[in-house]
């Protein structure tokens, strides 16, 4: 995994510098008088897993909601393969190649698990005809193949999971972005969705994942963005991130770097931040 995360962060130096990927940079937002973001840089190359983690109130939603359309930065730059789409709205987003999911499932409980997943390849501008062709194959990526048609209603938490992730799918984004996909899966649950989440970067797919699960985050992620009081804190590999003391007092408490070890190592889950 160490040899995997060099190599990538190689190639991410590479698509800074000529203008591909996703990448924000230095983007400012502010309610009235809060600053929610002030000067955050993030970005992501296709193939590649980056984890965005901070405390409560860092910032991660709202950075999130301006990458995929559903907010505007007060300034700074959002380009997606060297495009600015600053001014593009949550549907031109996804059709420049970028996706996400929400913390709530947002799930059609009296369609079908295959018909939910078809309605979102449906509002992409796919044909009737290829919309089940897309949805068995999203789900099939996700392991989520055997329930395509039970009601979406009647879903295990864990399975509605991955049916929002394969929603986000339908789309083929270049770039997914997963806001706290984690939240409310059991261990079991966790470690397999890790796997599905490799599987959809080694696919090619630039996955950026928001998540309280620090496990999950440092076993899965080649890198590892924080920002806190929505600013840049830190950035690097899971080695890097894990042994950064600065981070252990900022983010994980006193303790975090012995904690995040142990975490990391198979032991007791960080609680979250």
């Amino acid at each position: 995994m160490a040899e995997e995360a060099a190599r990538v962060t190689a190639e991410v130096s590479g698509a800074r510098s000529d203008g591909s990927g996703l990448q924000v940079r230095d983007v400012c937002r502010a309610f009235r008088s809060v600053h929610a973001l002030s000067g955050v840089d993030l970005s992501l190359r296709r193939g590649e897993i980056v984890g965005l983690i901070g405390p409560n109130g860092a910032g991660k939603s709202t950075l999130v909601n301006i990458i995929s359309g559903y907010d505007r930065p007060d300034s700074g730059v959002v380009t997606v393969d060297g495009v600015t789409v600053n001014r593009h709205r949550a549907r031109d987003r996804c059709r420049s190649g970028v996706a996400r999911t929400f913390q709530q499932g947002h799930l059609f409980g009296g369609l079908t698990v295959r018909e939910n997943v078809e309605v979102a390849a449906l509002a992409t501008g796919v044909s009737r005809r290829e919309a089940p062709a897309i949805a068995t194959e999203m789900l099939t990526r996700v392991g989520a193949g055997e329930w395509a048609e039970c009601q979406a209603h009647s879903l295990p938490h864990g399975v509605e999971r991955r049916v929002g992730v394969a929603r986000a799918l339908a789309s083929r984004p270049a770039y997914l972005l997963l806001d706290e996909p984690a939240a409310g899966l059991n261990e079991g649950e966790i470690a397999s969705f890790g796997d599905a989440i490799r599987q959809i970067a080694a696919q090619g797919t630039g996955v950026l994942l928001i998540d309280h699960n620090i496990r999950l985050i440092l076993g899965i992620c080649h890198r590892i963005k924080v920002v806190v009081g929505g600013r840049n804190f830190l950035e690097g590999t899971p080695e890097e991130v894990r042994n950064d003391a600065s981070l252990a007092e900022a983010y994980l408490g006193r303790s975090g770097r012995q904690d995040a070890a142990r975490t990391a190592d198979g032991g007791t889950e960080e609680p979250d931040a």
